[in-house]
């Protein structure tokens, strides 16, 4: 490899594949199978990870999605891993797109696991962005990033830390609250009475993992009111609907 090519992989971060060419072919580098949660190994599987249809992986995915076709405020609670936020947000996105709501708001607080978030550079936006950075992810692996920044920017897609939404009333909406554990009964209270007309509310969060003091949390006593609300779906995912890696499930079995 010439001294410019050399340049030109410490600037770009690309290889021309025509310099390992012999003899007219190009020696690719295999890649190496890994465990998927779509259940094998190929590039076809990894290609299903970006069809817009959603697909249930185990029967307490089913239910929640089928709670979210049914009901108008969803409470999903299990352990890490077993698709919570994003089963809401496909599902928000899905609605949005099928012209059913009008907006999607997505919230969570931001709340500190041990680190200060004074340390970090930059305004409040600035701050608060990688306590919401999951929710970005979450959005871009449905859609594109440019267009999730183009429904921003067109108000269609709106992400705000919890503080931000006491006072509102949130019509022809999806909303799905994120880590939820970190929230205490007060200000779930306050997130579960700003759900409006035409609008759908999912809550999601984990009461084992809460990053408050003990007995802080709300979202186990809310959650256990709100099961003899008819109107209302409480979903309890199991250790058996972790579609991560199958070591997350083993560790959650012993720590």
């Amino acid at each position: 490899m010439t001294k410019r090519a050399l340049k030109r992989v410490a600037r770009e971060g690309a290889f021309d594949a025509g310099q390992f060419a012999e003899d007219g072919k190009v020696r690719r580098l295999p890649v190496g199978a890994g465990w998927s949660p779509l259940g094998g190994h190929g590039q076809e599987d990894r290609d299903q990870g970006y069809l817009k249809t959603i697909k249930p992986k185990s029967e307490g995915q089913k239910a929640l999605i089928e709670a979210i076709d049914s009901k108008n405020l969803i409470m999903a609670l299990g352990p890490a891993g077993t698709g919570k936020t994003y089963l809401a947000i496909a599902k928000a996105v899905e609605a949005l797109e099928a012209g059913k709501v009008g907006r999607i708001v997505l919230s969570r607080p931001a709340v500190e696991a041990g680190e200060s978030i004074g340390y970090l550079p930059g305004d409040m936006e600035d701050k608060l962005a990688p306590y919401l950075r999951p929710l970005y992810d979450a959005l871009s692996d449905r859609l594109s990033m440019k267009r999730v920044k183009a429904l921003m920017a067109e108000g269609l897609i709106e992400i705000a830390p919890v503080g931000y939404m006491r006072g509102r009333t949130l019509n022809n909406a999806f909303v799905v609250i994120d880590e939820a554990q970190n929230c205490t009964y007060v200000q779930l209270k306050m997130l579960l009475t700003r759900l409006g007309w035409h609008s759908t509310m999912v809550v999601t969060g984990d009461p084992a993992q809460s990053d408050l003091l003990p007995t802080l949390s709300g979202l186990a006593e809310i959650s256990q009111k709100l099961e003899a609300v008819g109107n209302i779906s409480v979903v309890r995912l199991e250790d058996r609907d972790i579609v991560r890696h199958p070591l997350v499930a083993e560790m959650l079995g012993v720590i």
